[in-house]
């Protein structure tokens, strides 16, 4: 995460193998280089390809390459070892500050994930400034600028969405970064200047964009899938249940694959009717190194994540888990290890978002709304019968929307969701003794505010 002025990398791969990653990159303390100006139908569409490749590697770990130090994915460092699902079997210690909850301005994971998501940010800045500019190519139609908008626009929405839950209030940049002393002196905004950015983004791309199925690309459905999440962190339910449904309603491209692991499982499987937007990894050119940081050594892994004892626990307690319980696996010494990714040498998708997600979001919407508790346990057990599971015994409020928590914990086990569902229900003190709210977000990396000193370091989280 060096130097914040403006660095990118997002969700995890390769949608479309193109050999321009180092296109419109920003590098620190240096100009950024404009050897592939944007002019013409053919560079637009490289552009875009650029940004998802950085957006890609950033879903699965927010950082240039694909992997931190160590080789273990940063942003769901954050996600996963911060949740209580998972644990670190690993010797890095700066790793181990997020199951402490104690995590230091110099955490190199933290900052690696503050860089490259921020760069994902410059790239996405770099298409919608650009893009508009061209002039005199025939080829470039109408429909084909509004669609590259439309999906720098998202992407940039999803970035700053991570961007707000991970650190809270960030540096709200709008523009292609020219040299690395642009940004210094914006300071650091609020957290609802964040989600307010992400909001004008996304209503910006959903227009643009084309009411189409891509699992790979966003569409206009891949914007309202967003927006039912964003919309729920917002506490806005009757949104939330409205752009849920959109998904949940077109049954011809979107539904629950049964059984539970048929959208991973067999090695074949890609782009399901369960994915919403997953990020494709073809195992060689674009690797997801989630294999090598979960599977055991005989695999070819390292097993430096592990599931921690109480997710074991669960998963295989057959009247919460089901036949969630492929999600891992045991060797012969007992270790279990998780098999949501298990294609050698690291081709399994990247699951962003899935149709369980629009039902469970749905479910947790209504459960908040009066007169809508029964609609509510039907998402809920739309979902527990895909796992296995009888219908949901729940029939108060507050027992219906424990219910729903406990579903989103084991659906999701190993998909980084918990942490963030914690912090964004106000959980997080009393599940897991956190009593400093300042720890629900990350600190601003401390080489960011050497460089820039309007950084503030103790913005509070609301």
């Amino acid at each position: 995460m060096k130097t914040f002025h403006i660095y990118l990398g997002l969700l995890l791969t390769l949608l479309l193998a193109v050999s321009c990653s180092d296109y419109l990159d920003v590098r620190p303390k240096e100009t950024i280089p404009d050897t592939n100006p944007i002019f013409d139908k053919t560079s637009a569409e490289q552009a875009v390809r650029a940004m998802y490749n950085k957006f890609y590697y950033g879903a699965a770990s927010y950082t240039e390459n694909g992997t931190s130090s160590g080789g273990s994915p940063s942003f769901e460092a954050i996600g996963y070892l911060s949740g209580g699902n998972v644990k670190w079997t690993g010797s890095q210690s700066q790793i181990g500050e997020f199951e402490k909850h104690r995590v230091n301005a110099e955490n190199s994971t933290v900052s690696n994930t503050w860089t490259n998501i921020y760069r994902v940010v410059n790239l996405a800045n770099s298409v919608l400034a650009k893009v508009p500019q061209i002039t005199g190519d025939p080829t470039l139609t109408e429909a084909l600028r509004d669609q590259y908008l439309g999906e720098a626009y998202f992407v940039r929405a999803i970035a700053y969405f991570d961007l707000a839950r991970v650190w809270g209030g960030v540096p709200i940049i709008t523009k292609p970064t020219e040299v690395a002393t642009d940004n210094v002196g914006i300071g650091r905004g609020t957290v609802e200047e964040a989600y307010a950015q992400v909001l004008s983004d996304l209503e910006a791309a959903e227009p643009l964009l084309p009411e189409t199925t891509d699992r790979y690309r966003a569409t206009r459905k891949t914007v309202w899938a967003l927006r039912a999440r964003y919309h729920l962190y917002q506490r806005e339910w009757a949104l939330a249940e409205g752009y849920a449904d959109k998904l949940i309603a077109d049954e011809a491209n979107y539904k629950l694959a049964g059984p539970y692991n048929s959208f991973f499982f067999p090695a074949t499987v890609r782009g399901s009717v369960e994915s919403v937007f997953e990020i494709f990894f073809n195992g060689t050119t674009e690797i997801n190194n989630h294999f090598s940081s979960w599977q055991i050594q005989a695999n070819g892994g390292t097993r430096q994540w592990a599931p921690s004892d109480e997710i074991v626990e669960l998963l295989n307690d057959p009247a919460i888990g089901g036949n969630r319980n492929t999600l891992f696996a045991k060797d012969g010494s007992g270790n279990w290890y998780n098999n949501l990714y298990y294609r050698k040498p690291g081709s399994d998708p990247a699951f962003v978002i899935r149709i369980a997600e629009l039902y469970l979001i749905r479910a947790e919407a209504r459960a908040e709304q009066d007169g809508k508790l029964v609609d509510a346990v039907k998402d809920l057990d739309a979902v527990r019968i895909r796992a296995g599971l009888a219908g949901s015994t729940a029939t108060t409020q507050e027992e219906v929307l424990e219910a729903i928590a406990l579903e989103r914990r084991v659906e999701f086990a190993f998909e980084h969701h918990r942490w963030f569902d914690l912090v964004r229900t106000d959980r997080a003190a009393d599940v897991l003794s956190i009593t400093d709210k300042g720890r629900y977000v990350m600190p601003i990396p401390a080489a960011e505010r050497l460089v820039d000193k309007t950084l503030d370091q103790y913005a509070p989280y609301n």
